[in-house]
């Protein structure tokens, strides 16, 4: 190298400075040599300082003013010391990726100017690691003087805090763990629920406020939730919406949501051109939708006095008894609604000791049904007695107890612990910074990565993960995939109750999630200490002298990110309710150079910048809800970012990707809408790092050349990581070449197959390896008879058939399936009059949809059939003219919903005269929607 090195620098340097020059390039050839042992030993000094780090936040923490002040300060240069390691060793990867192979000597003429580039850049690299190391050495000195002992012997201080990926425990027991609390592990909020239910439905004809009073952490939005959750609410009025407000709110933003959610749980689409209304045409449409109906609508976490004024006149009086639930931690937020409404207001009290301890039982002890030990029942008094009663405090000790060891001593040390964060005063901050720091090194970035959305956001649990990957968070343990240890530190947040899980899948994974206001104003406290994201919303554009690695932009705003001069930024998040400034867009490749997560999510028309693929360090991209999409021009740029692992293009229109996308042999999930892969029919078979790929459309038009689609299938046999797979326009002629593809897939675990005309297509797919690790089918065509292979799916949880036109004996071949937990049957899935559930049949399945089966007239349920059914939903049947019998078997019945039936059927469930209304006794939890179940039930209260 060293001879190749000093002939390359002969013929593309100034023959005038050999003399001078020779000697430097041999000293330069020995530092090069040695920057793979220079890199590997500042990936150990980062864990070392990023070790540290974590343990000095804990003692600045627990320190007094000026002792927590100086070792804020010191912590501040490590952390900016530790971005620059983190930039030199992304700078050195992406750099050695991109090396030539060392041409030799014969081939200097055409190559030996980019070989000696290459060389200068690692020279560089070189210095910036001697740079880096001297600042290290600097701060060393200054924190011994500081402090009174030397830092190096803290380096290990962070040790203490595992590296280790959560359990095999944690994973293999995954849908068990109790992701949220059931009706029955509600504590303490029996009385004030039924208070709160009598004056919903029983209350006065005015439009009334109810308002539900008490501090932070008390369960206001718990029990607001499960009061407007109850039957009684649910059936008593005609429409529903749940709000939250955050305290810097938009009244526009409000009105926008409201209607959103009315028309949503009508199932139609909201009025075109709602997210351009101004407030007035808003407030008319909420008006105009709310004329003739009884409402009730919530508005969680309300903190304005004001905010009844700005919304009132949205919220119409027909003396019909309509609702308005408020939830507040402040009172006066309450009795200023009193100036021009009735209202009801209920402070809620903390929880008494008996209720306590149930409480913390039941979140310490999940696994023990509640039961505590005997050798930890003292100890378990004293911890809660420190709760003071307050709900939150219990659940997230209590969810920090549960991952800890039950012995006695661990506990005792723990307390003392507490005691000791407690000593000053109560405050939930407190535990809830105890329970921060308690965490492992791995997730506590994890958690605080939840800093980058806004307060109450609903984060998609699936999207949360991929963006812990592609910041480096999550690591390798070498058994498992990265996606399936992240999802491990999921669950060990949400076992802690530091994460809150909003929906989950029919087998108990999380889909959505969010955390607690509370614990979310701790994370941001956490992030501003750690300089860990910088958040820009409407009431916060201040600048930033700092570092600023994480960007958030929650406003709309024209002048977004004028204050933030850093070129360091990794993650840009931004959420807008309207179009991105152009400033913005194209400033984003020269700003953001070293950018791994961009995100943007917004309901505007969205331009790609042009020059995105200098973003060379990018791992993940997602553009969400944002209908008009300029995608032609710019997507050749996508197939140029090499280390990208995540592309999702959201609801983009019908577009064909670039045979340039093969390139992209790293990207692991690839996501769109109607997404035409024909160009990528002779690559796409390289992309083997592939798991999610999602909405891809087989056929253009009908004279698209059908060997090219053929090709093209096969090559997706290739993919035989993907463990999610959807495609659309599918033919009987590719049914072939598709089963052949499948066969190949044998990591799948989620399959969704459209044909092009559902109506005529015939889905014949033969399987002789079926994928043995599939949890979810849908198929979206006609069947002649149901597969073979589908009823030996040991693992299928979820079944969803359309167009399917079966009959009575296919329903029986899967009757027996161990863990199918959904069945939806749709759109003429199935062809039969008569629909029976014998006797033992379908014995775990908790979810049955039939929607829209035209010829269906009867549905017959043996007793023992059905045990496990929790949802029953039946819509669009016009052939069915009464419930089915012996619904009163089905014991677990929670929700029972019913839309668009027969004027016969509906008439049949009225109050009063209806002869089938006996079955909603049967039922907790029962929806019915429909224009003529709302004109008959009106007219039977009448």
């Amino acid at each position: 190298m060293c001879d190749t090195v000093i002939s390359c620098a002969r013929e593309h340097l100034l023959p005038l400075a050999r003399d001078h020059l020779l000697p430097l390039l041999k000293e330069a050839v020995n530092i090069i040599r040695g920057v793979p042992t220079e890199i590997a030993e500042m990936k150990d000094e980062l864990e070392r300082i990023e070790g540290f780090i974590n343990k000095a936040d804990r003692m600045a923490d627990s320190q007094e003013d000026n002792t927590s002040l100086k070792m804020r300060a010191t912590i501040k240069q490590l952390i900016e010391a530790s971005f620059h390691i983190e930039d030199i060793i992304d700078e050195y990867l992406i750099r050695e990726e991109q090396q030539l192979p060392d041409p030799g000597c014969a081939a200097v003429a055409n190559y030996g100017a980019n070989y000696v580039k290459t060389k200068i850049l690692r020279l560089h690299i070189t210095y910036k690691i001697q740079n880096i190391k001297s600042r290290i050495a600097l701060i060393k000195d200054t924190f011994e003087k500081d402090h009174g002992f030397p830092i190096h012997s803290s380096w290990e201080i962070g040790s203490s805090s595992s590296t280790e990926t959560p359990n095999a425990t944690l994973l293999q027991n995954l849908r068990e763990a109790p992701f949220y609390m059931e009706e029955t592990d509600v504590v303490g909020f029996e009385e004030p629920r039924g208070i709160m239910i009598d004056w919903l439905v029983k209350g006065r004809a005015e439009r009334t406020i109810v308002s539900l009073v008490g501090m932070g952490g008390q369960g206001k939005t718990t029990l607001a939730k499960r009061v407007f959750d109850n039957t009684e609410v649910v059936n008593h009025f005609d429409c529903h919406a749940w709000i939250t407000v955050s305290p810097s709110y938009n009244i526009e933003n409000l009105l926008k949501d409201i209607l959103c959610q009315f028309y949503k749980r009508q199932g139609v689409d909201p009025p075109q051109g709602i997210h351009q209304m101004d407030r007035k045409s808003l407030v008319d449409e909420v008006r105009n939708y709310l004329l003739r109906k009884r409402y009730v609508v919530v508005f969680d976490d309300v903190w304005n006095i004001n905010f009844w004024g700005d919304i009132e006149f949205a919220m119409i009086d027909k003396k019909n008894g309509s609702k308005v639930l408020i939830t507040t931690r402040k009172m006066n937020v309450a009795n200023a609604c009193k100036r021009s409404s009735f209202v009801e207001v209920l402070e809620l009290k903390s929880l008494n000791d008996d209720q306590s301890l149930e409480l913390f039982n039941k979140k310490a002890f999940h696994d023990l049904n509640g039961y505590c030990p005997e050798n930890l029942k003292d100890i378990s008094s004293k911890i809660i007695e420190k709760c003071k009663g307050l709900p939150l405090a219990i659940v997230v000790i209590g969810g920090l107890l549960s991952q800890k060891d039950r012995k006695k001593f661990e506990w005792d040390r723990f307390i003392e612990h507490l005691n000791s964060e407690l000593n000053r005063d109560f405050r939930i901050n407190r535990i809830l910074a105890l329970s921060y720091h308690d965490l492992s090194y791995n997730l506590k970035p994890c958690l605080l990565y939840f800093g980058m959305y806004p307060e109450d956001y609903k984060v998609n649990a699936k999207m949360l993960i991929r963006q812990w990957i592609a910041e480096g968070f999550v690591k390798d343990d070498k058994v498992h995939t990265l996606e399936e240890v992240a999802e491990g530190y999921l669950i060990e947040l949400i076992l802690r109750s530091l994460v809150q899980v909003v929906s989950m899948s029919i087998d108990g994974r999380a889909e959505s999630c969010r955390v607690h206001d509370l614990v979310h104003a701790m994370i941001l406290e956490k992030c501003e200490d750690l300089s860990f994201c910088k958040n820009i919303s409407d009431d916060d554009q201040s600048s930033s002298s700092a570092i600023v690695r994480r960007l958030s932009i929650a406003s709309d705003s024209d002048n977004l990110v004028e204050s933030i001069e850093s070129s360091k930024v990794h993650s840009l998040f931004v959420f807008t309710s309207k179009t991105l400034p152009q400033s913005l867009v194209k400033t984003i490749p020269s700003k953001y150079r070293q950018l791994k997560v961009l995100a943007i999510e917004h309901v505007g028309f969205l331009q790609v910048p042009k020059d995105l693929e200098s973003l060379i360090h990018l791992k993940f991209i997602s553009f969400i809800d944002h209908p008009p999409f300029e995608f032609e021009s710019s997507k050749s740029i996508f197939g140029m970012l090499e280390n990208l692992e995540t592309l999702c293009l959201g609801q983009v229109r019908k577009y064909t990707m670039p045979k340039e996308i093969c390139k992209l042999t790293k990207l692991r999930h690839f996501l769109g809408k109607k997404m035409s892969l024909i160009g990528l029919k002779d690559g796409i078979g390289d992309m083997t790092s592939l798991q999610t790929l999602t909405n891809v459309y087989l056929d253009e038009d009908e004279d698209e050349d059908d060997n090219r689609v053929v090709e093209l299938i096969h090559e997706l046999g290739k993919l035989k990581q993907l463990k999610e797979l959807s495609v659309s326009g599918v033919r009987s002629k590719y049914m072939s070449a598709l089963s052949s593809s499948i066969n190949e897939m044998q990591q799948l675990e989620e399959l969704a197959i459209q044909g092009k005309q559902t109506s005529t297509i015939i889905i014949d797919l033969h399987l002789k390896s079926p994928p043995p690790l599939l949890r979810s089918l849908k198929l979206n065509g006609k069947l002649w008879k149901l597969p073979e292979w589908i009823p030996k799916l040991q693992n299928l949880v979820m079944l969803h058939l359309y167009e399917s036109e079966l009959m009575d004996d296919a329903i029986n071949l899967f009757k027996s399936m161990p863990n199918l937990l959904s069945l939806l049957l749709a759109s003429n899935a199935y062809k039969d009059k008569n629909l029976h559930f014998e006797d033992g049949s379908f014995k775990n399945l908790i979810e049955l949809t039939l929607f829209g089966l035209q010829h269906l007239n009867n549905i017959l349920i043996d007793k023992g059939a059905l045990p496990s059914l929790k949802k029953l939903r039946v819509a669009f049947i016009p052939n069915l003219k009464m419930v089915p019998n012996n619904i009163k078997h089905l014991k677990k019945l929670q929700v029972l919903y019913m839309r668009e039936m027969s004027e016969e059927f509906m008439k049949s469930i009225t109050p009063r005269e209806g002869k089938e209304h006996w079955i909603f006794k049967h039922a907790t939890l029962t929806g019915i929607s429909g224009r003529i179940a709302k004109s008959n039930t009106r007219e039977s209260e009448k």
